[in-house]
């Protein structure tokens, strides 16, 4: 068995879509989840290069050295923690990063903000604020409920933290009725 590191896998279509490719080119994929494929076999280099040339052209790619994988495994814990279990993000993000990937949270921390130019509770916000806004633009949860949902303090916090990111209250965030989300793979 062999793993393949894939970025850009920020959702579960992302891995409907890569599975879809992987059977099309015939791989034995075993398991799939955000940013790996494990597959029955190591693929050749020239099945590596045809899954390049039809991964790339949708916003994936196989990703080959140790520190973009490390970095790209952060972002897939973070965006699952935030997008996919409400509520869960109640334990450390430093704690859950070492138990994870079995690093130091210093080593983690100063690769992520040496290699993406920002610090992984920047990041960590960044994706909390979109869920906000997703949240904010679904209009089915009160402010109170989102900021349960997502484990802040209270609801000033939540606010005061979507001000600062965004320039807006929620409440305005809402009334504009715009949507200022963007995609999970460009933060």
């Amino acid at each position: 068995m062999t793993t393949l590191f894939i970025k850009n896998m920020v959702c579960n279509r992302c891995i409907m879509v890569v599975q879809n490719e992987l059977d099309k080119l015939g791989f034995d994929v075993k398991n799939i989840k955000l940013g790996e494929v494990m597959l029955a076999k190591e693929p050749t280099p020239e099945e590596k290069s045809n899954l390049d040339k039809v991964l790339i052209p949708l916003g994936f790619e196989i990703i080959d050295d140790k520190k973009s994988r490390i970095i790209e495994q952060i972002k897939n814990i973070i965006i699952d923690l935030v997008h996919h279990q409400d509520n869960d993000i109640k334990t450390n993000l430093s704690g859950v990063l070492s138990s994870k990937l079995y690093y130091d949270y210093n080593y983690l921390s100063n690769l992520f903000s040496e290699v993406e130019g920002t610090t992984i509770e920047k990041y960590f916000i960044a994706q909390k604020i979109e869920k906000v806004k997703e949240l904010l633009v679904y209009d089915e949860l009160s402010l109170s409920e989102i900021a349960f949902r997502l484990n802040y303090s209270s609801v000033a916090y939540l606010s005061n933290q979507f001000k600062k990111v965004t320039g807006l209250t929620p409440s305005h965030f809402k009334q504009i009725k715009v949507d200022k989300r963007k995609p999970l793979d460009s933060l």
